[in-house]
């Protein structure tokens, strides 16, 4: 069966309130310059660890647990769906496309949003690192669904709105599409197999680079 890993913040769900502010909290807390939250929407994609330490954060364990304890009480649900998404889910489940989630957010936080958000039934796997970074990089944790569900990579596309997505499937020796009304860049969607600009799309650029 063909498969389709999606990414979850700026592919599935827009989450930018809930990270941005949770970003700056941290950034407070530990008297820091914060940057307005449209200066952030480049921490969403990446592991929290690269972000704090792009932004030089001098101890990178406690911004993390300062952000997760902003994150975890309120910024979760500071998100929203992208208007098309479950249209999009449905025909793709009506085609029989098996669907798994591939994100750099823990899994912990990543089920509860799929669950209140009504993703979850649509999800064979969801996949995400652990609380402590095992699995932050896209690419082991693209490795480790595969090894672990026995899906072929040849038969797979990843969806993802950033550069790490498609690192991440090429990695693997898998497709990648870009989607562009998350947070990427033309620069970073030239690097996938193929670019989609609208969630009602979506079906159709799979399809068309993944049929069953």
């Amino acid at each position: 069966m063909s498969t389709v890993f999606l990414d979850l913040d700026g592919t599935l769900t827009d989450p930018k309130i809930g990270i941005t502010k949770s970003f700056i909290y941290a950034l407070e807390k530990l008297d820091l310059p914060a940057p307005h939250m449209d200066e952030l929407e480049w921490v969403i994609g990446p592991a929290l660890q690269d972000s704090f330490a792009q932004l030089q954060v001098p101890d990178l364990q406690v911004a993390i647990d300062l952000y997760r304890e902003r994150y975890t009480s309120v910024g979760l649900l500071e998100n929203s769906l992208y208007s098309g998404i479950i249209p999009a889910l449905e025909q793709l489940q009506g085609a029989d496309y098996r669907m798994c989630l591939a994100t750099a957010k823990p899994h912990a936080y990543a089920r509860k949003i799929t669950a209140h958000f009504g993703l979850a039934p649509f999800l064979e796997h969801q996949f995400g690192p652990e609380l402590d970074g095992t699995r932050n990089n896209k690419g082991d944790l693209l490795a480790y669904a595969l090894e672990l569900t026995g899906i072929d990579p040849a038969q797979s596309v990843m969806v993802g709105d950033r550069h790490h997505d498609f690192d991440a499937a090429r990695a693997v020796g898998m497709k990648a599409i870009a989607v562009t009304w998350g947070y990427g860049s033309a620069k970073e969607w030239a690097t996938a197999d193929v670019v989609c600009e609208m969630p009602q799309d979506l079906p159709v650029v799979i399809k068309e680079i993944l049929p069953l």
